[in-house]
């Protein structure tokens, strides 16, 4: 009888303390909303990226995230939001760490990627709002200094593995390109298509000194491309960079509208999550709004107006995270209101 006592003892000091490893179960997450940048904190000052899903969604409990950039932000419909910091390195850091984080059951969660961009007055007007549908990644590859580029190049920039601008063929290697899944785009852009964007005296008069027709019109919901690179770059011949650039590698399929400082990072660290079966690719949405022109209005130098690119001067900043919010957050709120759709079948 000891002994039987003994062992049960024994057993139950082992079942007892399996347990307290196991700690509590993880928390199940609906969305992830994913921002870049705060100049400030996050609320009650002058805005960025995060603050406006922080006061409006509730995103009231703070949780640290000690190998990220920032602490989260959750709120109690399943809502998560993360701040990466600027550019790629940040951004797949923060995401990454995110992802490992054992607190978090992300397996069914949905990315939602928003954040404000340089827009290409070709495709859209300042306040617009662009789901993307490639990210191709404009960090890699060989440059030459524009002082030394041979007379018959239109760039120095030159693909990895080549010796000329666009050489053919075009071989891509993995991070080059990443194609989010098309149909969970369409579903986001015919839900908010029609959503309702600020137009301003200011928007108005800034967009009356480019030419082009689609940068003429009032603020409007689209698709497109987007080039992420670290560098802020700017001006109408690196405008050309990035169209070709895009079309180079995507075969002639897609279509430079935005750029983006964070994206090919964010994109890369969610495949290798995939891959290890943490979160669900398929399940990632990018949404980019457009602050300011890819390039200088007529009667400036690209030198002059980088100058005036200042994030306080960007002709659309505030209308521009408005409509991240604006077209955001339907998608937010479908995917958390019909969970019982949405967890187990995608849109």
């Amino acid at each position: 009888m000891r002994i039987r006592c003994g062992v049960l003892s024994l057993a139950f000091v082992l079942f007892t303390r399996t347990l307290c490893a196991a700690g509590p179960a993880p928390i199940p997450i609906k969305v992830v909303v994913v921002a870049m940048f705060e100049p400030g904190e996050d609320s009650g000052d002058v805005p960025g990226e995060f603050q406006y899903w922080v006061e409006r969604e509730h995103l009231n409990r703070v949780m640290p995230l000690p190998a990220g950039y920032h602490p989260l932000r959750m709120n109690d419909q399943g809502v998560l939001g993360i701040l990466t910091g600027i550019a790629t390195a940040h951004a797949a850091a923060s995401i990454m760490a995110l992802g490992l984080d054992p607190r978090f059951d992300l397996s069914h969660a949905y990315w939602i990627v928003a954040g404000i961009a340089g827009g290409d007055p070709a495709d859209v007007s300042l306040g617009s709002a662009v789901w993307v549908r490639n990210v191709v990644e404009g960090d890699i590859a060989h440059e030459i200094d524009a002082r030394e580029i041979p007379a018959d190049w239109p760039t120095g920039y030159v693909p990895l593995g080549k010796y000329a601008p666009y050489e053919k063929p075009m071989e891509t290697s993995p991070g080059m390109v990443y194609t989010l899944n098309p149909h969970l785009t369409d579903w986001a852009l015919a839900l908010t298509r029609s959503t309702p964007l600020a137009d301003t005296p200011t928007l108005q008069e800034r967009r009356s000194h480019f030419p082009q027709q689609a940068a003429q019109r009032p603020p409007f919901i689209t698709s497109g491309d987007e080039v992420s690179a670290g560098t802020f770059w700017h001006g109408a011949k690196m405008d050309e960079w990035a169209n070709r650039w895009d079309s180079y590698y995507t075969g002639g399929k897609g279509n430079f509208v935005v750029t983006g400082m964070e994206d090919s990072g964010t994109l890369q660290s969610l495949t290798f999550l995939a891959n290890a079966k943490r979160i669900d690719l398929d399940r990632v949405l990018v949404l980019r709004t457009v602050s300011n022109y890819d390039q200088q209005p007529a009667g400036l130098t690209a030198a002059e107006s980088l100058a005036a690119q200042k994030i306080s001067k960007y002709g659309a900043y505030l209308p521009s995270l408005e409509a991240a919010y604006a077209v955001g957050h339907p998608v937010v709120d479908e995917l958390v209101a019909h969970w019982d759709r949405y967890r187990d079948r995608l849109p």
